[in-house]
C-alpha cells in the first residue's frame, strides 16, 4: 500500500471514529448508491423508486409499508451542499406528463435525501416512539465506477490491456493502426497528443453504441468540465523500445497518472467511499441483442465492477478502523417490462450467471447480494397472440420513434443460462439457432390513483432488500 493511500484511509477512519462516538443516537442514515453502465436506467430507476417510496400503494413487498409501520416520507435537504440535487420533480415531470418521455441520462454525480418516519417494531417497539430513517441516493455513472479498476494499474498495463481489448472489437480497428503506427519515443508534441485523444474518444463513443460495456476510462465519455484538459489527453500507446524524458509516451505515462490522482481518487473518497447500499443497473437484454461478445463483455465488467467495492459488513469496529463497507449490493436487470412475465425467471437466471463470480467473491467477504429482472416504470402491457393451436406471449408499447402502439415478442429466453454464456465465452459471433430482437418503447401514458405511484416491477422487492431491514 502507497503511503498516500495510507494516509486516505486514515483519514476516513477518523472521519468514521468522531462520527460514531460524537454522535451515536443520531437518526439512522442509509446511503445508497446507484450506478449502472450507459442505457441502463438509472434517472428512470431513482426516479420511479423515491415515487413508490413515497406513495406506497404499489409496494406490497416493502415490509415495513405492508405492516403500516411507515408514518410518513418526504424529501428534505441533502447533507452534501458541494453536490448537485437530482432533479426527482423534474424527471417525474417527464414520465408521467401529457407527453411522457424519458428524462435525461446521469451525466455527473447527484444526491437526494429521502427521510422516513417509521413505528419501530419488536417488543420494546411501544415505548420507543417513531423513529426517523433518512435515506440518501446517490448517483453516478456506471462509466466513472469503472475506473476505480485503473488506480491498480500502472499507463504500459492498461495500455497494452485497451489495445488487446480493442482488437477485438470492429470500432477499434481504426485507432487502433493509429496507435500501432505511432512512434512514442519521438518527442511530445502537443497537437499529435491531441489528435490521438481525439481519435480514442471517437472509438469509445463507437464501442459504448455498439454495445460494449468497458469503456474506460469514463471521463472520456462524461468529461463534464474537465473537457480539453491535459488529464483527457492521452491515449494508450505501445511501448516503445526507449521511453526517454520528455518522449510522447513519458507524456502519455504521466496524465494517465494524473488522471488517476486527480480524478478517480478524488471520486471516490468523496463518494464512493461512503456509500454502504449499493444497487448495479445492468441491460442485460440490450447485451443479449448484441451478441456473444457483447454479452461477455458484459460478464467481465460486473466482475471488475465488485473490484471496485468494499464489501463486508460495517460493525463498530470495523468502522472505525477501516472505514465503511458495502453491505448489500443488488444486481438489477433493467427493461423486464420488454419481456412477458413468463420470461422474467430466465432473464433473472441470465443475470444471476452474469454476476456469478461478484457475488461470490461479495458473499465471502460477508456481504448480501442478489439479482433480480426489474422495470423501474412499467411501459408496456402484456398481451397473447394466437399462433395456430397455441399463443404467443407478447408485449405491446409505444415506440420511442414514432409514437405508434407496437408489440414485440423477442424471443425465447434458455432456461439453462450456460446456453448463452457458454458461446459467449467460447468468442462466439453470433447466436446459433436464436435471434433476439430489442425494441425501444418510450413511457406509457397512465393514471396514477391517490396513494399510487408509476406502475413498475419488482421496485418493492429491491428496496425491501436494499433498505428493508434499516426500516
Amino acid at each position: 500500500m502507497a503511503i498516500s493511500d495510507f494516509t486516505d484511509q486514515l483519514g476516513r477512519s477518523l472521519e468514521g471514529l468522531v462520527a460514531t462516538v460524537t454522535d451515536p443516537f443520531s437518526d439512522t442514515v442509509v446511503r445508497l448508491g446507484v450506478t449502472g453502465l450507459s442505457r441502463a436506467g438509472k434517472t428512470v430507476f431513482i426516479t420511479g423508486l423515491v415515487a413508490n417510496l413515497m406513495d406506497r400503494g404499489r409496494m406490497p413487498q416493502l415490509k415495513a409499508e405492508a405492516s403500516r409501520r411507515i408514518e410518513a416520507a418526504w424529501l428534505q435537504p441533502q447533507p452534501d451542499d458541494t453536490v448537485a440535487r437530482f432533479d426527482f420533480e423534474g424527471h417525474l415531470a417527464a414520465l408521467t406528463g401529457d407527453d411522457p418521455h424519458w428524462p435525461a441520462s446521469t451525466r455527473s454525480v447527484s444526491e437526494l435525501r429521502l427521510s422516513f418516519r417509521v413505528q419501530p417494531e419488536g417488543l420494546f417497539s411501544g415505548l420507543m416512539g417513531t423513529q426517523t430513517v433518512h435515506l440518501d441516493i446517490v448517483d453516478y455513472p456506471g462509466e466513472w465506477l469503472l475506473d476505480l479498476a485503473l488506480l491498480d494499474k500502472d499507463y504500459a498495463t492498461w495500455a497494452e490491456e485497451t489495445l488487446i481489448r480493442m482488437a477485438k472489437r470492429p470500432q477499434g480497428a481504426e485507432f487502433l493502426a493509429v496507435a500501432r503506427a505511432e512512434d512514442g519515443a519521438l518527442a511530445h508534441d502537443e497537437l499529435r497528443a491531441q489528435a490521438l485523444a481525439a481519435g480514442f474518444t471517437d472509438y469509445l463513443q463507437a464501442a459504448r453504441a455498439a454495445g460494449w460495456s468497458d469503456c474506460t476510462p469514463g471521463r472520456f465519455l462524461l468529461p463534464g468540465d474537465l473537457v480539453g484538459s491535459p488529464v483527457l489527453t492521452f491515449a494508450p500507446l505501445p511501448l516503445p523500445a526507449t521511453q526517454g524524458r520528455g518522449s510522447l509516451w513519458r507524456e502519455m505515462e504521466r496524465r494517465f497518472e494524473a488522471y488517476k490522482a486527480k480524478v478517480v481518487k478524488p471520486f471516490f473518497r468523496t463518494h464512493f467511499s461512503r456509500i454502504d447500499r449499493q444497487v448495479v443497473l445492468v441491460d442485460v437484454l440490450g447485451a443479449i441483442h448484441a451478441g456473444p461478445q457483447a454479452l461477455e463483455d458484459l460478464r467481465q465488467t460486473m466482475a471488475d465492477i465488485l473490484k471496485a467495492f468494499r464489501p463486508g459488513r460495517n460493525g463498530f469496529l470495523s468502522e472505525i478502523l477501516m472505514g465503511r463497507r458495502v453491505e448489500k449490493i443488488l444486481f438489477a436487470a433493467t427493461k423486464a417490462d420488454h419481456l412477458h412475465h413468463s420470461q422474467h425467471a430466465a432473464l433473472t437466471a441470465i443475470t444471476e450467471a452474469l454476476v456469478r463470480e461478484a457475488r461470490d467473491r461479495a458473499a465471502f467477504a460477508g456481504a448480501e447480494v442478489a439479482a433480480m429482472s426489474i422495470a423501474s416504470i412499467r411501459a408496456t402491457v402484456e398481451e397473447e397472440v394466437p399462433q395456430g393451436d397455441s399463443s404467443l406471449p407478447m408485449v405491446r408499447g409505444r415506440l420511442l420513434t414514432t409514437g405508434k402502439q407496437a408489440a414485440l415478442y423477442p424471443g425465447e429466453l434458455p432456461s439453462d443460462p450456460a446456453r448463452l454464456l457458454s458461446p459467449a465465452r467460447q468468442g462466439a459471433e453470433r447466436w446459433l439457432g436464436a435471434d433476439y430482437a430489442m425494441m425501444s418503447f418510450g413511457p406509457a401514458r397512465f393514471t396514477r390513483r391517490p396513494g399510487e405511484g408509476p406502475p413498475h416491477i419488482r421496485l418493492d422487492r429491491a428496496a425491501e432488500f436494499l433498505i428493508g431491514d434499516r426500516l
